[in-house]
């Protein structure tokens, strides 16, 4: 049973890497990068939907990203929606695709952007340790009903502080990484 809880604990704990990694991808950090673009929304016959679902988003030079929809009708909405967007990225089109030039980040930018991702980090983090402590409660009252002894308890929890541990240490050199792509002119 506990083995199931531990399983389930860290389960959850790498669903919670993949969020932090997502949201780390889909911050801007001078690159162009397909994933800048996987939050803004297209309003397509009066549906949101994602522009990948739209639209060909390729990256011809590490500075450009070029937005190619399938349906050319919806070009003047997929334009509309990264100006509504929080990329701070003006499109230009010449009617067949969308041109996004990435500029280069300014100082001012740059800490504003560390700072977002320490926050996305911390609230990687954080959810990390209420996974541990929920986990830790269920053996708690599973030790209480009588369905293991307290070393199995002890072992268990040492075995989810381990899970937490590693996690949060993945989770620290995700930070530091994309810190350095940050701070990379």
């Amino acid at each position: 049973m506990a083995g199931e809880l531990i399983k389930e604990a860290e389960s959850n704990m790498k669903k919670t890497i993949e969020v932090v990694k997502k949201e780390f991808a889909s911050l801007r950090a001078g690159r162009a990068t397909p994933a800048l673009l996987d939050k803004v929304m297209v309003n397509y016959y009066g549906t949101p939907t994602p522009v990948n679902q739209l639209a060909n988003i390729s990256v011809p030079e590490a500075r450009l990203l070029v937005v190619q929809p399938w349906d050319k009708t919806v070009l003047p909405e997929i334009e509309r929606a990264i100006l509504k967007s929080d990329l701070g990225i003006t499109p230009a089109s010449d009617g067949n695709v969308i041109r996004l030039a990435i500029p280069q980040l300014t100082q001012e930018r740059r800490a504003e952007l560390m700072k977002v991702i320490k926050k996305k980090a911390e609230e990687g983090r954080v959810a990390i340790r209420n996974i541990r402590r929920d986990t830790n409660e269920q053996l708690k009252s599973q030790q209480k009903d009588g369905k293991m002894s307290e070393d199995e308890l002890k072992r268990s929890q040492d075995e989810v502080q381990k899970l937490t541990d590693r996690y949060i240490k993945e989770i620290d050199s995700l930070l530091s990484t994309k810190e350095q792509e940050i701070m990379q002119v």
